[in-house]
């Protein structure tokens, strides 16, 4: 396969996955705002911002922090290159240029979501929760395609190898968004007699489990009320959890022996399976009380930073091959 083919697969799945990780997201942020207990709601607004770094851009065009001006510029501004529909427009792009590598039902999944969300964004959407919803069932719509139709060959790795790469990225920053909410957690500093929970720590830890879809899987594992600790084992070390970084790193790990390595990339090759596999095993033997020791700010920046090289060895290693 070419190189500029397989990086155009692989960003094309890592753009489906971006826009409905941001959706998600989203729909949690406009959950907490319309909350009259909601404290903190300016942070709240500010969170995905600050997830995806468009914070100052944002500051720049808009006078205020207000929920509706966020909504729009995160969901539908083709000018924020964050945008939920700018990153379906990116998909769709990517996904034009390599036709010949997907199947029809792929490509007629990923056109259709484009032409629909720009003809959304034309009539304006007045309901975002409905936006939100559409854009979760297309990118399922998508994945599904994907999986039922396409042939398991370099293609179809690339594309999974986005996915579980930009899935772990967004569950990290997600995370570290909430860290200060986790860091109290830590033993020696929360009293052995403190059981009762805010109303407000509730609907914060229920929106976080609910935007990575783990607020079923909190409930079948722990069965008890929300703590804080728990959710950060649940969403950083349960390798049961799909959108766990432990889940994430695992399909990493397992799709990158399965790429054909040219001869001329063996070593770049090696070098991502092996940041890979050491990222994994911090998350396979790793404890909560270690990420807790270290601090969830501190030990989610380093992992960010093994994510970033992991992606950066990835594009060395098949993307900028010759």
């Amino acid at each position: 396969m070419l190189s500029r083919t397989a990086a155009q697969l692989y960003w094309m799945s890592r753009y489906v996955e971006r826009a409905e990780n941001l959706v998600r997201m989203l729909d949690v942020t406009h959950s907490l705002s319309l909350l009259p207990q909601s404290r903190g709601a300016m942070t709240e607004l500010a969170a995905p911002l600050a997830v995806t770094g468009t914070l100052e851009s944002y500051t720049q065009s808009h006078q205020a922090l207000e929920a509706e001006g966020l909504f729009h510029y995160m969901a539908l501004d083709l000018n924020n290159p964050a945008s939920v529909l700018s990153c379906l427009r990116q998909a769709r792009e990517n996904a034009h240029a390599v036709r010949g590598q997907i199947t029809s039902e792929m490509w007629e999944a990923i056109n259709a979501t484009w032409i629909e969300g720009r003809t959304m964004a034309k009539r304006g959407v007045p309901d975002m929760s409905g936006f939100f919803d559409w854009v979760k069932e297309r990118s399922h719509l998508i994945r599904g395609a994907t999986y039922g139709t396409l042939q398991r060959n370099d293609a179809y790795c690339f594309i999974r190898l986005g996915t579980f790469i930009e899935r772990a990225d967004n569950t990290a920053r997600l995370l570290d968004v909430k860290s200060q909410l986790i860091e109290p957690a830590q033993p020696s500093l929360v009293p052995v007699k403190v059981e009762v929970e805010s109303a407000p720590d509730f609907y914060t830890w229920s929106a976080l489990l609910r935007s990575l879809s783990a607020f079923e899987a909190y409930h079948a594992v722990y069965r008890d009320r929300l703590d804080a600790r728990r959710v950060a084992e649940l969403l950083i070390l349960r390798a049961d959890v799909p959108r766990s970084l432990r889940a994430c790193v695992d399909e990493i790990c397992e799709v990158l022996p399965q790429i054909e390595t040219r001869t001329d990339s063996l070593d770049a090759g090696r070098i991502v399976k092996q940041l890979a596999g050491r990222m994994a095993l911090r998350l396979r033997h790793g404890t909560v009380d270690e990420v807790l020791d270290l601090g969830v700010h501190d030990w989610l920046t380093t992992f960010l930073t093994k994510s970033a090289q992991l992606g950066d060895a990835v594009r060395e290693a098949y993307f900028d091959a010759n």
